[in-house]
């Protein structure tokens, strides 16, 4: 056995040494053959098969005029035809390394020398050699699914110390081909985390060693693995429209479990632009949105959040609208006159919300000038004013008020005014 080793070492040595040999092919259309010339003796060559190559070793002859030998191969699985592949142009070599073969597969060499007058010997009997098989690729691949935008891959170390690099490939269900998205150095390394990919989509994974000389396995078995959905979306919502300054919204529950909190977003309109306006906690299906706005209306959208940060899909949600409640219309005025030395006020109401009136008097002091006075919580639909001065202009108007505060427009202002008495002279 050591002996078969020395051996092996040495073979590989002069390989090395006599490969620096070789010379281009150059194929002549028939070769100049002279048959007086001695041949080769394939008794004598000796054949060392790799994965992708075949180390050949030959028996020197060192006629006179015998200039090198040609290298012949023929592949037996795709036809058997000869073909040269190599000229040594040196006649005291006897190494030579075929390379870029395919793994196990069975392959025929013969020997010829060549004079340096161009003529060449009838080529050695046929040797056979089978190349080694490909090195294999990992014997296990795992993947792990359900995580956010990203799939984990393990596999096992691969127990070839050749092997220096796994290169990592990925398709998917409805892709034709493999594309290489990350190549790992170290034979020890063994996990690699694929990274920003789709929600709830499904890949496929591959593994192919590579070995220090560039040998490149086959692929692995292939893993498939399914990235985490995003939370389900809330299961129903509802947005008030009666509320003062503000609209409250409800929502169901997302039926996803580790949802912890849910995004709220307003825009102006129904396909408008949405802002995110507040963050509500899991354990919380309901928000105010205060809004210091009479009859201001809003359109929202609410999606869920999980553990992860993966939020549910906002254009699948429908808006819900919402309003502040509007403000109460403006009382219409049916008397508006001074009757002996009072003002008189009669209006009607527009709306049944309101359950009081401001009257608003403006005393006029000067040219440009006046001064103005709210009389507030008037629940009768007529206001009489006696603090009327002859010679002074007034001008009244009127504003309803609900329940919760909220004021109408003021009606347009009536002008008041009782002329001076006239005094005899």
């Amino acid at each position: 056995m050591k002996r078969k080793l020395i051996y092996i070492l040495s073979f590989i040595a002069l390989i090395t040494v006599f490969s620096g040999c070789e010379q281009p092919v150059v194929t002549p259309e028939k070769p100049k053959i002279d048959q007086t010339l001695p041949m080769v003796d394939s008794q004598y060559i000796k054949s060392i098969p790799d994965i992708e190559a075949v180390a050949l070793e030959w028996k020197a002859i060192p006629s006179v005029g015998v200039a090198g030998y040609h290298i012949i191969r023929a592949n037996l699985q795709a036809g058997g035809k000869y073909q040269r592949v190599a000229t040594i142009n040196n006649k005291f070599a006897t190494h030579y390394v075929d390379k870029k073969l395919a793994p196990n597969n069975r392959y025929a060499y013969k020997i010829s020398l060549f004079t340096d007058k161009g003529f060449e010997s009838i080529p050695s009997n046929g040797v056979e050699v089978t190349t080694l098989p490909n090195i294999e690729s990992v014997s296990l691949l795992q993947t792990i699914s359900d995580l956010p935008r990203q799939i984990k891959i393990l596999w096992r170390p691969h127990p070839n110390p050749r092997v220096d690099k796994y290169i990592i490939q990925r398709s998917t269900p409805t892709e034709s081909k493999w594309k290489t998205i990350k190549t790992i150095k170290n034979r020890l390394n063994v996990e690699y985390i694929d990274t920003e990919l789709g929600d709830n989509e499904t890949y496929m994974y591959r593994i192919k060693v590579k070995t220090f000389d560039r040998i490149t396995s086959e692929p692995s078995v292939i893993s498939t693995a399914t990235t985490k959905a995003l939370p389900g979306q809330i299961k129903q919502m509802s947005a008030t429209q009666n509320l003062p300054r503000k609209i409250q919204l409800s929502w169901g529950e997302s039926a996803s479990e580790d949802v912890v909190s849910y995004n709220i977003y307003r825009a102006t309109s129904a396909d408008g632009s949405y802002s995110k306006v507040a963050v509500a906690p899991a354990n919380h299906n309901r928000y105010d949105d205060i809004i210091d706005r009479d009859g201001e209306m809003y359109f929202y959208k609410v999606t869920s959040v999980d553990k992860d940060k993966l939020e549910s899909n906002i254009d699948e949600i429908n808006p819900a609208m919402g309003m502040t409640l509007p403000s109460p219309k403006t009382p219409k005025v049916t008397l508006a006159q001074i009757q002996g030395n009072k003002m008189i006020l009669n209006w009607i109401a527009s709306d049944d919300r309101v359950v009081t009136y401001n009257v608003y008097k403006k005393t006029k002091t000067g040219w440009t000038t006046s001064k103005e006075k709210r009389i507030t919580n008037i629940n009768a639909l007529r206001y009489e004013d006696p603090d009327v001065v002859r010679g002074v202009e007034y001008t009244y108007s009127l504003q309803a008020v609900d329940k919760y505060g909220l004021v109408s427009k003021r009606t347009e202002e009536i002008r008041a005014f009782l002329p001076e008495l006239e005094t005899k002279k």
